[in-house]
């Protein structure tokens, strides 16, 4: 987990390029992949952002393209609309948005792309961010470390065990010399 978070800030614009390659995927996909609309719809509610890189990014679904022929056509998913709490919600609010310049859309829609206002959220948050992920990687280096601690003592008894038969001539016995013992070992077999 610290690796990958580690090489995804090094490696930040191409991180930045596959999450807005996948997040195209899914707007591809966004009315026959329930659980992505879900999360995509929630992001841009919370976020107050648009598509992934920009709202232009809501074109590549069929739908939504502005060469649809239906009522979506050009237009981008109520939740990318710019509403007040008080408001009735407008679910279309966002039609014929894509073919306008940004200034002109900025009054109805969210242009900025999700992917920037998340990446923008955690730099604000990082603090609370690094607490997170220390609460979650000091447990898991403990028990790595504890399960470390543990094999090697049962390791240092195994072989301190062997080195007492060898030094004692106490070998193995077998189950067979047990046999009529029952609960006494000390019984003459």
């Amino acid at each position: 987990e610290l690796t990958g978070g580690v090489v995804a800030l090094i490696f930040r614009n191409q991180t930045i390029n596959f999450l807005n390659n996948n997040i195209r995927r899914g707007i591809e996909n966004y009315y026959d992949d329930l659980d992505f609309k879900n999360i995509m719809d929630s992001v841009q509610k919370r976020f107050k952002c648009c598509g992934g890189e920009d709202y232009k990014d809501w074109s590549q679904n069929v739908y939504h393209n502005c060469a649809a022929p239906g009522p979506l056509a050009c237009g981008v998913p109520y939740t990318c609309c710019v509403t007040n709490k008080t408001d009735i919600i407008n679910t279309m609010c966002g039609y014929k948005t894509i073919d306008k310049e940004r200034l002109s859309a900025q009054r109805v829609i969210y242009v900025r792309g999700c992917t920037n206002a998340v990446l923008i959220w955690f730099l604000d948050n990082y603090s609370i961010m690094a607490g997170v992920l220390l609460g979650i990687l000091l447990p898991q280096f403990l028990g790595v470390l504890l399960s470390l601690l543990y094999i090697t003592r049962v390791e240092d008894i195994i072989a301190e065990h062997k080195l007492n038969e060898t030094l004692f001539g106490e070998a193995q016995r077998s189950a067979s010399e047990f046999a009529g013992a029952g609960c006494c070992m000390c019984y003459p077999g």
